[in-house]
């Protein structure tokens, strides 16, 4: 992976969140797996800077739905993970786990 690609904390997250979501990852729906599974408030902004960030990258794609009445008529905005950011998150996973070789804790 080029050093100008690898992947940010938040972008792992945000990644690993789409993986969880399968075909329901949308803005709302990433957010609260973020939260829910980090304790960590994210605002929505963040999100879908980091998501249009990694759609540039190409390691995520949206398509954008049907309107909802409960969205006032308003489509939502689905993303998924693509072949170049699960191999991202694979190689992120490798350096850690090499990394965390060299640590003895205790």
């Amino acid at each position: 992976m080029d050093s100008n690609d690898r992947l940010g904390r938040f972008e792992e997250l945000v990644l690993l969140a789409l993986v969880g979501l399968r075909e329901n990852a949308y803005g709302v729906t990433i957010r609260r797996e973020i939260a829910e599974r980090t304790g960590r408030d994210v605002s929505f902004g963040a999100v879908y800077t980091t998501l249009e960030r990694l759609e540039r990258k190409g390691y995520v794609s949206s398509r954008v739905g049907d309107p909802t009445p409960e969205r006032g008529g308003r489509a939502k905005r689905y993303f998924r993970i693509e072949a170049p950011g699960i191999r991202a998150l694979n190689e992120t996973r490798e350096a850690i786990v090499s990394m965390g070789r060299l640590v003895h804790v205790g």
